[in-house]
């Protein structure tokens, strides 16, 4: 019985094999001629739901064809599971040339006769960067204009089954299929792909890629794109080449194009502050032993001699300066002058950055006909869901034709709810901030008694002092409620954005970034603003502490300040954020895939078909650009809000990107299924984010150089309280500590065991001493270091915002060569548009109809003589 089942599945087998003579990377109908644009997919379950999703398949695919598309279906006999059904799309030439003039499509109509820009002298050193030139350009650069079904002639159509390519293929049948009736259902017309595949009625639907992604397609009609993709730019071996950009849009469509472009233009830029922090904290560390305030610490005929007031209430003991030596000289590595000057610097850097990016769009924008796209997106993006659920209409002023629209209370309505939610989850993070900084503050009394030797007032190690320990794990804690908060909000997000109906896809996507990207701004940076701006700063002073809900003693910062804690903080959600990034953007696919694959590697390679291939793949959905923008977005914050803290954010940021480009075009390439292709001229909403974020970066890292750092502090006492002309800086630490009288201690604060009998102890503050007239309060040098800093900022602030708009100011957001063309290209298209005009109303002159055309004639011409004085 064993034997005959296996005979039986050998002889199945050997009759698909033979039935089919396609090889598994045909992208072609059995007739082997006319192209697979799209592929849907399903199951044919027998559920309650069967005859309701056969009936929606009947009339939607009904519909599909009485649109002109051509449909063939694969009987789920020919899976490799044998239950999935597939339904192949093709888009004959007159769907393509009717939907290509409502798309408004821009196609060839001249070869592109400007000449190229002069060559770069530095060509010869970039030369090992440099992809071949059939990879970077694979085809040659037109005059394009709209296209028009009554003016076929004007193009360059060479081969009508060429002449659209398949990224413009897809996106005309994605237009087609998201805009499909499938029936009425509880009175209302449903309509569109997306809501079939919510429903089950399909499963899956998707464009093909052209071939395999580790060898070439056999069939010589495929171009092989994919292939040339992974070989040339998603294998990590390449991760010092160029990018070919114009291979990326010609395959996966403009949006997908500009968001590597802008990837990586970003990375390049990164480069120059990577070298600039490097070099900042080279400087720190060479200059970590001449650092007087960690000599004096270090000394145990100063910073031994010092005894410090206790850490924590009754529990904790005196402690000796000294015994902080270590994380006082390593916060000189970020905490020295160099951190001003990398501060000021990174101010102009983001403006550069913002400033060319704009320029280098602008050209993407004309060598991608994405010049005058404005109007066509706003035209046609109506969201098909806005179409569906908005069921009352009102004539457009513009078109004066009847459109849907949402009645101005619903949307009232639906935004107070999605305000509200958004509210109610940004106070979810502040709470849970707040839960974090309870934690510190119970678990730093733990630390520093734990840490504490009775006997000799050693710490357990030098470098691990209690505020660096506390840092460190509430960090790690930090980190791990950031990243189950986004998990929820991601999903919250969405569902309150879907709840609005937005009318566009653009709105659409633009209120999800708002959403997404608040959220993310007070999740990932919330603990950061809070070392940087509060830590330290409301603590009192010995025998009057502030107490949080009058319970646990505030954070002190370490003596050699809270910088170096900022870092930690930093370095930890920062590099966390991107390793675990690269873990979901990379292994997860890989596995999901190979676990789907594994049974279809034993069968022959005619059972595998191409659309089974990618059936299995990895699915990136509209949002998947969305997520990598974000992600880029936030650590953009990261190395410009904090740069002062850690110069050396950018270096780690550049590592990141440089392994984020090729980890993106791996798992685009051969983890997931070929996206449809979508046109945008721009990043979008997110070009104002990022400028946002840079005038915000101004502003905080004035703040942390003059509050955070002790940059200030030294400087007016280098200036103003120094008593020694040879070592100016000599005796701060003993200026920068005041003294308490142990006896003024209250009940609540003193230490249980005082076995040296310590009269006084110091602690971290300007206030005057327990003998003065105005003992404890604030002294002098405070409001003397106070307006230093409130003036530093002022003067920080206004010297890098002129530098940055005039800078702004003095670099064009669009090169002068690209407007150039830009004229001569409209110019041009202009020209042979009406001279072809004038040739076909001569045709008309020749056949009789005199006085109808001579005035098109004459008008044509008065346009034409127009054309060439503009």
């Amino acid at each position: 019985q064993q034997s005959g089942r296996k005979y039986n599945l050998f002889l199945k087998r050997r009759l698909r094999i033979d039935k089919r003579h396609q090889s598994k990377d045909s992208i072609f109908f059995r007739d082997g001629v006319r192209r697979i644009d799209f592929v849907l997919s399903y199951v044919d379950d027998l559920n309650k739901e069967w005859e309701k999703k056969l009936e929606r398949r009947k009339e939607f695919e009904s519909n599909l064809q009485k649109a002109g598309l051509e449909l063939e279906t694969e009987d789920k006999k020919e899976s490799e599971d044998g239950k999935i059904f597939f339904v192949k799309i093709h888009a004959p030439w007159e769907v393509l040339i009717t939907y290509a003039e409502v798309l408004n499509i821009k196609v060839p109509i001249k070869e592109n006769d400007i000449p190229s820009m002069v060559e770069n002298p530095l060509d010869c050193v970039l030369y090992p960067l440099r992809l071949p030139e059939k990879v970077m350009h694979p085809e040659p650069d037109y005059f394009t204009a709209p296209f028009s079904k009554d003016k076929q002639e004007l193009y360059l159509i060479n081969d009508e089954s060429t002449f659209f390519s398949p990224s413009m293929r897809n996106r005309i049948v994605n237009y087609i299929l998201t805009r499909c009736p499938y029936g009425t259902e509880e009175g209302k017309k449903k309509f569109g792909i997306k809501r079939l595949l919510n429903n089950g009625t399909y499963t899956a639907a998707y464009p093909l890629h052209d071939c395999q992604y580790w060898k070439k397609a056999n069939d010589p009609n495929c171009d092989s794109e994919r292939y040339t993709l992974y070989m040339e730019w998603a294998r990590f071996l390449r991760f010092y080449k160029e990018q070919p950009l114009d291979l990326i849009r010609k395959y996966y469509g403009e949006k997908i194009g500009i968001y590597f472009a802008w990837l990586g233009f970003y990375t390049e830029m990164l480069f120059l502050a990577a070298v600039v922090g490097l070099i900042c904290f080279l400087y720190g560390l060479f200059t970590m032993d001449e650092n007087m305030s960690s000599k004096e610490i270090c000394d145990p005929a100063i910073g031994g001699e010092i005894i410090m007031c206790p850490l924590c209430d009754r529990e904790c003991e005196y402690w000796r300066l000294n015994t902080t030596c270590e994380s006082s000289q390593y916060s000189h590595l970020f905490d020295n002058v160099a951190t001003l000057f990398f501060a000021i610097f990174m101010g102009i850097w983001v403006t550069l950055f913002l400033e060319f990016w704009k320029r280098r769009q602008a050209r993407l924008k004309y060598e991608w006909d994405l010049v005058d796209f404005e109007e066509e997106q706003q035209q046609l993006q109506l969201r098909p869901e806005y179409e569906a659920k908005c069921t009352q209409k009102k004539r457009n002023p513009v078109t004066q034709e009847m459109e849907p629209y949402l009645p101005l209370t619903s949307q009232a309505v639906r935004f107070c709810v999605s305000g509200a939610t958004v509210l109610f989850w940004v106070s979810l993070i502040i709470a849970s901030m707040i839960a974090v900084i309870v934690y510190r503050l119970a678990v730093y009394a733990a630390f520093a008694s734990l840490m504490e030797n009775t006997q000799t007032l050693q710490p357990i190690s030098g470098l691990l002092t209690p505020q660096l320990a506390t840092s460190v794990t509430a960090s790690c804690l930090n980190f791990v409620i950031i990243m189950i908060l986004n998990f929820f909000y991601e999903r919250i997000a969405i569902w309150i954005t879907d709840m609005e109906i937005p009318r566009t896809h653009m709105e659409y996507e633009n209120r999800l970034t708002m959403k997404m990207f608040l959220f993310q701004f007070v999740n990932y940076y919330s603990s950061c603003f809070y070392v940087a701006f509060f830590k330290g700063k409301f603590v009192g002073y010995p025998g009057a502490y502030t107490y949080m809900f009058n319970r646990w003693r505030n954070e002190e910062c370490d003596p050699a300040g809270c910088l170096i804690e900022l870092t930690t903080q930093l370095t930890i959600v920062m590099a966390g954020k991107q390793i675990w990034g690269n873990i979901q953007e990379a292994v997860v696919p890989w596995i999901c895939n190979w676990w789907g694959r594994r049974k279809a590697r034993n069968n022959p390679e005619n059972l595998y078909s191409r659309w089974e291939q990618d059936h299995d793949l990895q699915t990136f959905g509209a949002l998947g650009l969305f997520y990598e923008y974000l992600e880029m977005v936030i650590q953009f914050g990261f190395i410009t809000l904090f740069v002062a803290s850690f110069p050396l954010a950018p270096l780690l940021a550049l590592m990141n990107n440089i392994l984020e480009i090729r980890v993106d075009s791996w798992k685009l390439t051969t983890q997931y299924r070929r996206p449809v292709a979508a046109k945008a001229h721009s990043i979008g909403v997110w070009q104002e984010i990022l400028n946002g974020m840079a005038i915000l970066s101004v502003v905080t890292n004035a703040f942390i150089v003059a509050f955070t750092s002790d940059m200030i502090p030294r400087l007016v006492y280098y200036y103003a309280y120094s008593e020694n002309e040879d070592s100016p800086m000599s005796g701060y630490i003993n200026n920068s500590l005041s003294v308490f009288l142990i006896s003024d201690f209250p009940e609540r604060n003193e230490p249980k065991e005082n076995p040296e009998d310590f009269v006084i102890c110091r602690y971290r503050d300007y206030r005057y001493p327990p003998d003065h007239e105005r003992k404890y309060l604030h002294s002098m040098q405070f409001w003397h270091i106070l307006a230093a800093k409130l003036a530093f900022i002022i003067i920080m602030e206004h010297v890098v915002f002129i530098v940055k708009f005039f800078v702004a100011w003095m670099i064009p957001d669009v090169p002068a060569d690209v407007k150039a063309k830009i004229k001569r290209e409209k110019y041009l298209t202009q020209k042979i548009l009406h001279e072809y005009e004038l040739e076909k109303l001569r045709e008309r002159l020749c056949q009789g109809d005199k006085q109808a055309t001579e005035k098109e004639f004459i008008a044509t011409e008065g346009r034409m003589e127009l054309s060439r004085a503009m």
